[in-house]
């Protein structure tokens, strides 16, 4: 699986984008990580909508790390409508997020978050998070098979 593995890595800020990916560079992923910057943009790119509407290379996501608060459309938003959608509700969705407030992650696990994660304060500790995510759900956990590409 970890051959043809895509993440959707839903992140507002720039710098928590680029170190995410730094990360998963320096944990040797090298597959395709599609970044949007906030949450309407990520339901644009998981339902084909907006700018991605006739974008060919839109691929479904194994695996979406989702930021909570963004402006307008924010995580919560947007864990619940994929939660809710039965064609995409089997797509693992990891929280990584600033907040440890125990109501968030509580209501995240409540509407179908598979794991929730705060985002560690420097960059060892985001590449370590990055590391131990990347072996469980890339080499350990079986992921479900795609359906039929809409």
């Amino acid at each position: 699986m970890a051959d043809m593995s895509h993440i959707l890595l839903v992140e507002d800020n720039q710098d928590d984008y680029e170190a995410a990916v730094r990360s998963l560079k320096k944990n040797h992923f090298m597959n395709p990580v599609q970044w949007c910057k906030d949450g309407q943009d990520a339901l644009d790119y998981l339902y084909k909508t907006g700018p991605y509407t006739h974008n060919p290379d839109v691929k479904r996501p194994d695996l979406i790390l989702l930021d909570l608060n963004m402006p307008g459309v924010d995580g919560r938003r947007v864990l619940q409508r994929v939660k809710d959608d039965p064609d995409k509700r089997s797509i693992p969705i990891v929280i990584l997020t600033t907040s440890r407030d125990s109501k968030d992650v509580e209501q995240c696990y409540d509407m179908g978050a598979s794991t929730y994660i705060q985002k560690p304060l420097d960059f060892d500790g985001l590449t370590e998070a990055i590391r131990t995510m990347k072996d469980y759900w890339f080499g350990l956990a079986i992921l479900p098979p795609h359906p039929k590409q809409e």
